[in-house]
Formats: structure tokens, C-alpha cells, sequence
């Protein structure tokens, strides 16, 4: 494999924009301070600053169109209405789906929000009150276990008045989506348990939530979103209105559904990073709480067999999708020589570590995916345009797969006429001491595949 390289094309400081190049730009740290970007903290995030700077380094401009085809909670989307550009967006999970349109409906009247707000405030206690005067309640029939060790009785009590508030009271849907967000948002803040992303211990206590009542953080949190409303729309350019965004919730391995040819004018996305982490698992707080799922295999059933492979968990061992596929081994045939060696010596490893974890088909079935997702961004892209991966490489038991030089190589197997790689930072160090753990040096990477 030729790795192409070019180390200043994300230069450390411009004029133009005086953003500088941070090693940060692969994670929401950014976001978390930012106006709307903050409103759901998904631990899969990167930075708008990245996305920023990508637009303003390579000159999209308004009218342009910007694609993400792994959307998330919608980062890329944001900016580029904050900016005056057309976006597009796909994101197979539903729920993470849902947040990311809400986070796009900027047009929500305040008078209408502060109404539902004072509706919360003059009835919660009353539905409380009901609540207790009635002798056959029991919030434990309304929520799976891991919801209940979450949060004290009345806690939770409150949370679910609320949530039947949103469900029920008479507004409209963009109002609706809104305090379904705002609601999303307060679950792990207000929990007792130590709910951080991306883990849930229901057995290790939160002392800074014992204090918290829920009708006041609920309505701190609307009124502070409510602002970050106005805030993002005062500092967004004047035609932000203007423009056009549309968001999918679907399959971004084939968008010649939604997205026409040749539609493209920059690419901006950040994939699931080959280190088995299971995306669908990480909303399962959220899942449950709002009735939408109730156990392992309906997360499973509903969102982790829509999701590209990037987990052990969606992985069945006798399943054929695994293994690495006809058009991947036609197009790029130096890569699938790498990846048949790397999963060899996964399975043999397999056999003989604790969990037998399927990390061999977790690598073949993620570049099977990766293989059709960048051949749909290569379609998608105008001719002379570029398309920008934040990705960063693994070492499932040991056996190191780089891959960013992956995703180029395979890129140009599809078309691409070349790409340069850019490293933002060096990962995996402070698990140096952990003699479970391997002992290679990994790195996260901006990939730029140039059409």
C-alpha cells in the first residue's frame, strides 16, 4: 500500500480563518461549549471547529452543498447552516437521527416553547399529586430495570409526567422535537448513577445529582436551549435561512435514493472507528426511557442490524456478509491481500484469548461497508472535489490495522485520483500500563481523498 502523505495541508494557523489545527478535532470537547451543538452530548462527536475550518481551507461557499454520511448528531449539518451552505446528512440510527433533525429546526417560536414550559411548572405537581393518591400505580411497570437503578422514585416519577407532557400536550411537532431533546438531554445529567458516555454503572452512585430537582433543571435547560437558538441564529449568516438541508435516516452505503450524482461539492464525516464500540448500545438509557426499546435484542432488532459493522456485537459467525466481499477483492486487491493476513491472524488469536472475540469478521465486514460507502461518496462528489475523513486506526488483539491508509488506498481502488493523510493526534497511551491491553501505538488521522 502507498501511503500518500502531505503534512501541511491543514496548516497549524491561516489569515483566513485563525483557526488553529488541534489534536482535539476528533472529539466533541469543542462542541460541548458551543450553542445547539451542545444540546446532546453523543459520544461519538467531533469538533465544528473541523468542520469550520475544512469549508473555509478548501472554499466551499454559499449555495455549495455539503455531504456527512455518517451524521451523527448532526455537527456537520449545523455548521454549514450556520454558514450559508446546503448540507446533506445520513444516519442509520433512528434515535441519534431524530436529535440531529431537531437540532436543524431553528424556527421555533418562543412564546409557543415558554407556553409548554409554564404548562410544565402549574401541572407537574398536581400529576404528582394524582400519581400518589393513586393506589394502583407502580412506575416500576413503565420501565425496564437499568432505567430504574438510574434514578430515585421520585426523580423518575417527575421525568415521566414530563415525558407523557411532551407526548401528549397540544403543540406543534418542531415544538414537540425540541423538549424531546431538551428532556433527552437532562436523563444523564440528572441521574443518580454515574451515567457519563459512554457507560452506565447503576451501582456507582452520583453524589452531584442527589441535590437536583427535576422541574427546575428541566426548565433551566429549556430556557438556556431557548437561547442557544437565538445565539446561533444571531451569529449564523444572514441566508442561513435560505438554505437547504436534508437529513436521511438510512443506509449511506446506497443514497442513490436521496442524493443525485454529482450533487456534492465537499465531503465532511467522521465513520465509526474500528475499536468495537457498539453505537446502538450507547443510546440504550435514552431507548429505554422513551418506550422505544426494552431489551437487548430490540436494540438489536430496531438500530445494530442497520448499522455499518464496527462491533463484535452485530457480528453472527456463520453469516457470509463477513467475509470480505467480491468488489472489494476486484478493485482493490493490495488491500484485500492486508486484510486477509490481518484476519487470519485474528481468528487464530481467537482461538486461543478470553471472549473469542469476533474481531476477524468485525475487520472484513467494517471494510466490506467502508468499500460501498466511499464508492456512493465518489458518486455523489462533482468531479475536482474532495472528501475529508476524521478516522482513527486499531489494534484489535494486537494486530495493528492502519486504518486511514485503508480508507485511501481503497478510495483510490474506487476512482479517487489520490489522497494525503494528516495526523491529528497519538491515541492509546494512558492504557500503557494495562497488561490486557496491546502495546501499539495508535493515531487519529484527517484522510483526504481528492476526486
Amino acid at each position: 500500500m502507498k501511503n500518500y502523505r502531505q503534512q501541511n495541508l491543514f496548516k497549524m494557523k491561516t489569515p483566513q480563518n485563525n483557526i488553529e489545527k488541534s489534536p482535539e478535532w476528533g472529539t466533541f470537547k469543542d462542541s460541548l461549549r458551543a450553542p445547539v451543538h451542545r444540546w446532546f452530548t453523543y459520544p461519538a462527536g467531533f469538533s465544528y471547529k473541523a468542520v469550520e475550518y475544512s469549508i473555509k481551507r478548501f472554499s466551499i461557499m454559499s449555495g455549495q452543498t455539503i455531504y456527512d454520511p455518517f451524521m451523527g448528531s448532526g455537527t456537520t449539518n449545523i455548521v454549514a447552516k450556520s454558514i450559508g451552505i446546503n448540507s446533506y446528512g445520513v444516519e442509520a440510527h433512528p434515535f441519534v437521527y431524530r436529535i440531529a433533525k431537531a437540532k436543524l429546526c431553528w424556527d421555533i417560536l418562543q412564546k409557543d416553547a415558554y407556553s409548554f414550559i409554564k404548562y410544565v411548572r402549574n401541572n407537574l405537581n398536581n400529576e404528582v399529586k394524582k400519581i400518589s393518591n393513586n393506589g394502583s400505580f407502580n412506575i416500576n411497570n413503565f420501565f425496564p430495570e437499568l432505567v430504574m437503578k438510574c434514578y430515585n422514585e421520585k426523580t423518575l416519577i417527575d421525568l415521566f409526567i414530563i415525558r407523557n407532557f411532551i407526548q401528549k400536550y397540544e403543540m406543534e411537532e418542531r415544538i414537540r422535537e425540541f423538549f424531546f431533546v431538551v428532556l433527552t438531554a437532562l436523563l444523564r445529567h440528572i441521574s443518580s448513577a454515574a451515567t457519563g458516555w459512554p457507560y452506565i454503572a447503576p451501582k456507582k452512585k452520583k453524589i452531584s445529582s442527589e441535590a437536583k430537582d427535576v422541574l427546575t433543571e428541566f426548565c433551566l435547560l429549556a430556557y438556556k436551549m431557548i437561547d442557544d437558538l437565538c445565539t446561533i441564529k444571531r451569529v449564523s449568516t444572514k441566508n442561513y435561512n435560505e438554505t437547504k438541508h436534508l437529513v436521511i435516516n438510512g443506509d449511506s452505503r446506497d443514497t442513490n435514493e436521496y442524493i443525485p450524482t454529482k450533487s456534492v461539492d465537499h465531503v465532511f464525516t467522521s465513520p465509526p472507528y474500528l475499536n468495537n464500540f457498539d453505537y446502538s448500545d450507547r443510546t440504550r438509557l435514552e431507548l429505554y426511557f422513551w418506550g422505544e426499546a426494552k431489551t437487548w435484542g430490540d436494540i438489536t432488532n430496531q438500530i445494530r442490524t442497520k448499522l455499518m459493522t464496527s462491533a463484535t456485537t452485530q457480528i453472527t459467525r456463520n453469516d457470509p456478509k463477513y467475509k470480505i466481499s467480491d468488489e472489494l477483492k476486484s478493485n482493490c486487491p493490495k488491500v484485500t491481500d492486508f486484510l486477509n493476513t490481518s484476519v487470519y491472524k485474528l481468528s487464530e488469536l481467537r482461538k486461543i484469548k478470553g471472549g473469542k472475540k469476533s474481531y476477524d469478521l468485525m475487520v472484513s465486514g467494517y471494510f466490506n461497508d467502508m468499500f460501498r460507502i466511499i464508492k456512493d461518496v465518489y458518486r455523489v462528489l462533482k468531479n475536482d472535489s474532495k472528501a475529508i475523513f476524521v478516522l482513527g486506526d486499531s489494534a484489535p488483539y494486537g494486530v495493528h490495522i492502519p486504518t486511514d491508509t485503508l480508507i485511501g488506498d481503497i478510495a483510490c481502488g474506487i476512482g479517487f485520483k489520490n489522497y494525503n493523510i494528516e495526523v491529528l493526534r497519538e491515541r492509546g497511551g494512558k492504557w500503557s500500563k494495562n497488561p490486557q491491553r496491546h502495546s501499539v501505538k495508535l493515531r487519529e488521522s484527517i484522510v483526504i481523498l481528492n476526486k
